[in-house]
């Protein structure tokens, strides 16, 4: 084995007691110095169901618990459902007027499915899904990593057609089948290589306590800027062990039909938290150690159970479905914007890591070369309309931030179908037009490397993005 091959192997792996610890790309075994064109480029979508508050103007509650800003492109004013990201506001884009022509009158509970897809699914009869941009992205960076994607859910698998707990559809428009267990997740990144591996590890605190020792003398091959790296990582993978461990009686208890005191929440629901936290941990050490650049993450299913129902009693609120039924209650809008503000503070935290992290293959910073979306296929009350996005980073990808950008027209002020509280609304006509997010998607695909000027029903990408 020559010396090149050595070091390609040490820079993805360290063995030890028999677990492997994929590693970081280090410039020390690179061959030249880091061609910017080499960067990873990353993509991950987070989806939260249920849709957003959207009150109308004449509701006391639209001046603080409406979703949508208010302003224009760069002196938009952040209402009390989005102010936790205004200490990202450099780096977040916010988007309005966008939707999937093909899903526009299908219920809010049932269009999950073609989030990232825009196809025709339908509100019922035959089924048939197209792939997902995510899956089209992974399709080229997959050669570049160990996994093509990380595809992640709260409730795990993949639900049923229109009911999907799961945001990933490969090419046949099959669906991905998501993961909810944060173990196994661990365990891609800690690999058990020999039948003695596991009773070491059970006689063991940690996995690292073995591998820390063999760190010493690969930091003795590293730069200093490689040794930071790894250091860095080490970090990050103690913490994520931790979080892990701290949330694991939270995890293994069974989230549906359960006593709310067997799950330990009155005492510190922060242990329901841990699970949403330790979920972007781990996606930040896939994208850190290079494992995947491409990620999705749905917070839970339409119209369902489970553990963002959990996540919402954890913040002092009923089953997360039924805040958009109870809107018209005394703090409806309220309870439902709290809700949607949670969902908003946890991906500021990932964010916010992101952009704390330097990128260890590159320059700038991870969010830099990271594009990081957090959005819904409903808007208010399971419209499939104006769909609520946010997306932040993309820096290096040539994405411009710090921006509110609204699209279509006549819905400039995110009125049209604001105020719904009944099934009735969903079905009536909307007389604003918006345009194919799918347009979004083909911008996003072009800038991460994917060469293609179509997706689902668009051609061509945004302007302004």
């Amino acid at each position: 084995m020559n010396n090149n091959t050595v070091s390609l192997n040490r820079r993805k792996f360290l063995y030890g007691a028999g677990i492997a610890l994929a590693l970081p790309k280090f410039e020390t075994f690179a061959a030249g110095h880091p061609d910017p064109k080499d960067t990873p480029r990353r993509f991950v979508s987070i989806y939260h169901p249920d849709g957003v508050g959207l009150p109308l103007k004449a509701d006391p509650a639209w001046k603080d618990w409406s979703w949508f800003p208010r302003g224009g492109e760069k002196d938009f004013e952040l209402t009390k459902v989005l102010d936790v990201l205004q200490p990202l506001r450099s780096e977040l884009t916010i988007y309005s007027g966008l939707s999937h022509p093909a899903a526009r009158t299908v219920h809010g509970h049932s269009n999950a499915d073609q989030y990232l897809t825009g196809a025709a699914t339908g509100s019922h009869g035959p089924y048939k899904n197209s792939i997902s941009v995510d899956q089209a992205i992974a399709a080229y960076a997959g050669k570049f990593t160990r996994h093509s994607s990380l595809v992640l859910s709260t409730n795990g698998g993949i639900g049923s057609p229109r009911g999907a707990q799961t945001q990933s559809f490969n090419r046949e428009g099959r669906p991905v089948p998501a993961m909810n267990k944060p173990k196994q997740i661990f365990d891609m990144l800690f690999m058990t290589k020999s039948k003695d591996a596991a009773a070491t590890l059970a006689r063991s605190k940690s996995a690292l306590d073995f591998l820390i020792t063999n760190t010493k003398s690969l930091g003795r091959q590293l730069s200093n800027h490689d040794q930071q790296t790894l250091k860095q990582y080490l970090d990050a993978v103690r913490d994520t062990e931790i979080k892990l461990a701290k949330a694991q009686k939270w995890i293994d208890t069974p989230f549906p039909k359960v006593d709310s005191k067997n799950l330990h929440l009155g005492a510190d629901p922060k242990e329901a938290r841990l699970y949403f936290q330790t979920m972007y941990e781990l996606i930040y050490l896939a994208f850190l150690n290079d494992s995947t650049r491409v990620a999705t993450f749905q917070l839970g299913r339409e119209n369902g159970e489970g553990p963002h129902d959990l996540l919402s009693r954890a913040v002092g609120l009923s089953a997360a479905h039924g805040l958009t039924h109870a809107v018209k209650k005394p703090d409806g809008w309220k309870n439902l914007g709290t809700y949607n503000r949670y969902q908003a503070e946890e991906f500021g935290r990932f964010v916010q890591k992101l952009k704390d992290t330097s990128e260890p293959f590159g320059q700038g910073n991870m969010l830099d070369n990271t594009f990081a979306m957090h959005g819904s296929a409903s808007s208010s009350f399971h419209l499939s309309r104006n769909y609520p996005i946010i997306s932040a980073g993309g820096k290096n990808l040539g994405f411009k931030n710090g921006r509110y950008l609204k699209f279509g027209e006549g819905n400039e002020d995110n009125q049209a179908g604001a105020g719904i509280v009944t099934d009735a609304g969903w079905r009536g006509k909307m007389h604003s037009e918006e345009l194919p997010l799918a347009k979004l998607f083909v911008t996003i695909l072009q800038r991460l490397g994917v060469e293609t000027d179509t997706f689902a029903d668009a051609t061509g990408g945004l302007d302004r993005v």
